[in-house]
């Protein structure tokens, strides 16, 4: 066991699920100098993305990799020298204990050994597809006004195959998509970029609506139409 990533293994078809912020895992000898209460919000954790990505591994008989510690310990899904690596301020909270937070030191237990955990695993494969799972919140609290009504979005910089496949058949399901939105892979796609659009790994980027997979009744839904979306995405591309 890592204490940088969990890996779930539901079987060997050549599919990675990636879920870079699915922990809100705070290790005892980080403090950030928050109140815990915040642990259980949008700023430290992906609400939902643990489970269905567990569900789903399953489901469709592949290895999930789930990021191991929370988003304000470390963004697994920012660049090597990306300025929020280390977040001082999320949606308006202070995360004070990151000031002086040695951020080597985190980059080399944490940030390393997930993404070297992840190339690994695409190299054992013979033609991967890769699943990247992340959730939105509903509402800021930084910009309340900020409308954001999509059931899932999708997200991607230069390689948009996957999304021309997935968003029909997402709408086809019944769910209000977006197409980069509520965020832009153009802007947020660290993880992608590094391990799917460098390599010409084919990859569906998606960001699920956080409140919807709340629970495990949304989380069931959501893994339930994720998964042949999914698998005619990697039928087509892989």
């Amino acid at each position: 066991m890592s204490e940088a990533f969990t890996e779930i293994v539901g079987g060997d078809l050549d599919l990675l699920i990636i879920a870079d912020h699915a922990s809100a895992h705070v290790p005892a000898d980080v403090d950030l100098g928050i109140d815990p209460a915040l642990l259980h919000d949008h700023i430290a954790i992906d609400i939902g993305v643990a489970e269905v990505s567990a569900r789903l591994a399953r489901q469709l008989g592949c290895t999930a990799i789930l990021g191991g510690v929370s988003r304000l310990v470390i963004d697994l899904n920012r660049e090597d020298d990306a300025p929020g690596l280390l977040p001082v301020m999320s949606d308006g909270h202070a995360i004070p204990g990151n000031r002086h937070a040695d951020l080597a030191e985190r980059m080399i237990r944490f940030h390393h050994p997930y993404h070297h955990r992840i190339g690994g695993l695409l190299d054992a494969m013979g033609s991967p597809f890769i699943l990247s799972v992340h959730s939105f919140t509903p509402r800021l609290a930084s910009d309340p006004d900020q409308q954001r009504p999509w059931d899932i979005g999708i997200l991607y910089n230069e390689d948009d195959r996957a999304a021309r496949i997935a968003i029909p058949l997402l709408e086809e399901a019944g769910l209000k998509v977006g197409d980069q939105l509520p965020y832009s892979g153009k802007l947020l796609n660290a993880t992608m970029n590094r391990h799917a659009e460098d390599n010409g790994i084919p990859y569906l980027g998606i960001e699920m609506r956080q409140d919807l997979v709340g629970d495990a009744q949304g989380q069931a839904r959501f893994a339930e139409i994720l998964g042949p979306v999914v698998l005619a995405c990697r039928s087509r591309l892989a």
